[in-house]
């Protein structure tokens, strides 16, 4: 969550798809859909051009004749006439190119005939609806809205080019994913299948579940390991109660400046930033990430328990500021900005220009106001500590000043509207991986046969729309390969 744009629901805020979204914040942290903090441009020299889209600002006013440019991508290598229309559907970041040359739907695409579009997400990206980012031009970036500029994109697009009449596909991972389900059961008319892998589709305002799936992805690799991340989270957290121990934790995580402790909010930030280095491996764990400028990808949940098993380093705590350095060499980052005010800064600039423009500010407030998914500590069953519910929510009233009551009435609105794990609809399949977090909202147990789950053993977020490779686990060949029957009888209904 996550491409730059594909796959990738942010996690936590230091961080997931966009189609699969890639997004760069700062020094890498969303709250959402969890992304590695390092993204290369991918997009220098790239033999797809961007092409430009007339929007609609607003769909559900009539009275609102206001538009815009959308971004999209077209690769018609491929197509045959007669053939399908194949739509990958941007999410919480930048659009890439790269996925117009390489991924699991292209290889559908070659076997099919079909000619492959791919529409950036309204306010991500070079997308931008409204003159800055601020929480009255937020207020037309929701799931809604996006799922119209598809059904409008879909619609005039068959129209200028001949292709009404085709039988269009949509694709996404993680958020757009859930775009992708959705847009089937919102507007069956235009779309006739889907594959929404990694999809949470049930929306939550607290999602403990997430580190619970952590906890389990470690243990799988060495039953040990979540236990002595605990240990180290635990011992970190008795050291912040002692003013004493800063000036050492400081040098340990190799901070920017000296670690203030004020607030609560501090506290938590802290601590989640530093969960972040797990949360994010443990997430895109031995994806094949490298060809859409996703770095660190040699990091995985092995070489996160070697670490935290290396008696040499020390203690736990010490094996655990050990992972935070390597993440950081790794990312190429000279020091860890883990200052909440710093971030606070960060999150309410509103400029087109600022820090989290590339999808942090947009990406929380579409939290804040449509799905929540905030991965707290509240569950004993995983093993972190210090940044429970209510520091998660304390932020959409500062950045938005979105109310608890207001996110909650919200969250209950989305799963109303979209009906959560019980979708009514046919021709949509669910893949998701078993050491993926997300898999926890999403649907891993068939529905109906029209409704078929692909449920991917030992594998992370959105792995089966990645490319191929030799050393891929057998039943994530597998899953590739069923999702294709699956679309090949699909064409033909």
């Amino acid at each position: 969550m996550a491409f730059q744009q594909t796959c990738g629901l942010p996690v936590c805020k230091a961080t997931l798809c966009f189609l699969f979204s890639l997004f760069v914040l700062g020094e890498g942290q969303y709250k959402g859909f969890r992304k590695f903090i390092g993204v290369q441009d991918t997009r220098k020299g790239d033999a797809f051009e961007e092409q430009w889209f007339i929007q609609k600002l607003d769909h559900f006013n009539g009275a609102d004749s206001r538009v815009w440019k959308q971004r999209y991508f077209v690769n018609e290598a491929f197509y045959k006439p007669g053939g399908p229309v194949f739509l990958m559907i941007g999410g919480e970041g930048p659009a890439n190119p790269a996925w117009m040359q390489s991924g699991t739907w292209l290889t559908y695409a070659e076997k099919l005939g079909a000619l492959c579009l791919m529409l950036e997400h309204r306010f991500y990206g070079e997308s931008h609806p409204t003159v800055d980012l601020s929480t009255d031009s937020l207020r037309f970036l929701s799931s809604r809205q996006a799922l119209a500029d598809l059904a409008h994109f879909r619609t005039m697009m068959g129209e200028s080019k001949g292709l009404s009449n085709r039988k269009w596909v949509a694709f996404g991972g993680s958020y757009p994913g859930s775009l992708a389900a959705w847009f089937r059961l919102k507007y069956p008319h235009l779309v006739h299948a889907s594959v929404a892998t990694s999809a949470p589709v049930h929306a939550t305002i607290n999602f403990p579940e997430y580190l619970e799936v952590v906890w389990r992805s470690l243990a799988s690799e060495n039953a040990e390991c979540p236990l002595l991340v605990k240990k180290a989270s635990d011992t970190l957290m008795e050291r912040l109660k002692d003013l004493t121990t800063y000036n050492n934790i400081t040098e340990d995580f190799k901070l920017c400046s000296k670690l203030q402790i004020q607030t609560e909010m501090d506290s938590a930030y802290f601590l989640e930033t530093l969960a972040g280095n797990f949360m994010d491996v443990v997430q895109y764990n031995e994806d094949n990430r490298g060809f859409e400028g996703a770095m660190g990808t040699n990091i995985t949940i092995k070489v996160l328990c070697n670490v935290m098993g290396d008696t040499s380093l020390g203690d736990p705590y010490a094996r655990y500021a050990a992972v935070a350095r390597l993440m950081l060499k790794t990312f190429s980052i000279g020091c860890l900005d883990a200052s909440f005010s710093n971030n606070l800064g960060v999150m309410t600039n509103t400029s087109w220009d600022g820090p989290a423009a590339n999808g942090g500010r947009q990406w929380v407030y579409q939290t804040c106001t449509e799905f929540g998914f905030y991965q707290s500590t509240d569950s004993p069953n995983q093993p972190f500590t210090g940044f429970p519910l209510p520091y998660h929510v304390k932020q959409c009233a500062d950045y938005y000043n979105v109310s608890a009551e207001q996110l909650a009435d919200a969250v209950a609105q989305t799963n109303e509207y979209y009906g959560s794990y019980d979708i009514k609809s046919t021709r949509i399949v669910f893949p998701n991986g078993s050491i993926d977090p997300w898999h926890a909202l999403g649907i891993t147990q068939d529905i109906t046969a029209d409704l078929p789950a692909v449920f991917i053993t030992g594998t992370a977020h959105c792995a089966n729309m990645y490319p191929a490779r030799s050393q891929d686990l057998l039943q994530l060949t597998l899953a590739r390969d069923h999702i294709f029957l699956l679309l090949q009888q699909w064409l033909k209904q």
